[in-house]
C-alpha cells in the first residue's frame, strides 16, 4: 500500500482489522489478558493466532483473503519476518494492506525503530480510539521501509529488516536458548545478550561457539574482500536494539552495511563510535568497514541470523542482498 493510500483509509468508514496473535511472544504472555481484552474492543475486524512457522503462514493467508485495509501483528521480530516473508511471496507490494506491527515479543527491534513505542494495549487502545473516532486518524504517522531480499540458489528467498553473522548471531543464538527461557524482555534482555557477546569476543580464540566469521563479500562496485571478521551485519533500520547506530556509510542507498575484522586495532576505545554511529572517525586500515549499498554479495559456511531467527549458509552458492521496494508501515 502506498502511503497517499494508507493516508486515506480514515476517510471512508468501516476500516477493515485484521489481526494476527502470537500468544506466546515475550511481551504477549506477560500482558494477554489486557491485550485480549483490548483486542475484543476493535470494531470490524478478524483476528487469527499462530505460534509457528506453518501458523504463521495459514493465518496470514486467512486475513489476507478478507482483504483487510490494515493488519496489525502483535508479537515480535521473529513473527514479522515470517509475515513479511510470506507477504513477499504471495503479493505485490501495490496489493498488501498497511502494515501495522506492535511490539508484542522479546526485543522489538523492527517496530521501536518505526516509532512504535509503548505497551502492547496502550497501542492497541489508541487504535481502538481512532477507529471510533476517524477525525483522530492524524495519530497516525506512515512511515516506510525498505526490506533486506536474501536470496541464494535452492533455497528459499528470505525477507526481513536485520542480516547479521558472527559474534552478533551468535549472540542471537544463545539468547534463544539460556536467556529466553527465564522470561526476560526490553532493554535489560537485550544488554545480557551483548554482555554475553562481548564475553564471547573476549575467549572467541579458545572457543569455538563465539568464532569470528569467514567470509567472502563482493560491493555493489565490483570490489572483493575476504577475510575473518567479527562479525558482519546489514539492515534496513535507522537504528537498531538500544538505540545503537553501528554504521556511518555516506552513500545514498538504502541497505546499511558494516563488518569489522578479526585483527582490528584499538577495540575498546573504539566501541563507543563503532555502536553509535560516530565511525567516520574509525578506518578501514585499523579493520572497520560501514557503506551504504543496493546489493551485497557474501559468500560463507556458517550461521547467521535474520529478524533473530537462525539460517545457515553452507558453501555451494552466495547469499546475494538487495533491499526491496519501500514497505508502508502504521505507526500511532
Amino acid at each position: 500500500m502506498t502511503v497517499s493510500s494508507a493516508i486515506d483509509l480514515f476517510k471512508s468508514t468501516p476500516v477493515k482489522i485484521g489481526l494476527l496473535l502470537n500468544p506466546m511472544s515475550g511481551k504477549v504472555r506477560k500482558r494477554e489478558q489486557a491485550i485480549r481484552q483490548t483486542l475484543a474492543q476493535i470494531p470490524n475486524a478478524m483476528m487469527c493466532e499462530a505460534t509457528d512457522l506453518a501458523g504463521f503462514i495459514t493465518a496470514t493467508d486467512t486475513l489476507i483473503h478478507d482483504s483487510p485495509d490494515i493488519l496489525v501483528i502483535i508479537a515480535g521480530d521473529g513473527t514479522s519476518h515470517a509475515v513479511l516473508s510470506h507477504l513477499f511471496s504471495i503479493l505485490p507490494i501495490a496489493q498488501w494492506p498497511a502494515l501495522m506491527i506492535v511490539p508484542g515479543g522479546t526485543t522489538n527491534m523492527t517496530p521501536l525503530d518505526l516509532g512504535m513505542r509503548g505497551k502492547p494495549e496502550k497501542i492497541l487502545q489508541r487504535l481502538v480510539h481512532c477507529l471510533q473516532h476517524p477525525d483522530n486518524s492524524e495519530l497516525f504517522q506512515h512511515v516506510q521501509r525498505p526490506v533486506l531480499c536474501i536470496e541464494q540458489n535452492g533455497r528459499q528467498t528470505i525477507y526481513g529488516m536485520f542480516f547479521a553473522a558472527g559474534l552478533v548471531a551468535r549472540g542471537v543464538k544463545f539468547s534463544r536458548s539460556s536467556v529466553k527461557q527465564i522470561g526476560i524482555t526490553g532493554s535489560i534482555f537485550t544488554f545480557l545478550i551483548m554482555l554475553r557477546s562481548l564475553i564471547g569476543l573476549i575467549f572467541s580464540h579458545d572457543n569455538k561457539e563465539w568464532a569470528p566469521v569467514k567470509m567472502s563479500i563482493v560491493r555493489e562496485n565490483g570490489e572483493k574482500v575476504h577475510g575473518t571478521y567479527l562479525f558482519t551485519l546489514i539492515s534496513a533500520l535507522d537504528c537498531l536494539l538500544l538505540n545503537l547506530r553501528p554504521y556511518w556509510g555516506k552513500e545514498l542507498a538504502p541497505l546499511h552495511v558494516t563488518w569489522v575484522d578479526q585483527q582490528r586495532k584499538h577495540l575498546w576505545r573504539s566501541l563507543w563510535p563503532l555502536l553509535k554511529g560516530q565511525g567516520e572517525r574509525l578506518s578501514a586500515e585499523d579493520g572497520y568497514h560501514s557503506h551504504n549499498s543496493h546489493v551485497l554479495t557474501i559468500q560463507m559456511n556458517d550461521e547467521y541470523i535474520v529478524d533473530g531467527e537462525l539460517y545457515r549458509s553452507p558453501d555451494n552458492g552466495p547469499l546475494r542482498i538487495t533491499a526491496t521496494p519501500p514497505v508502508t508501515f502504521l505507526v500511532l
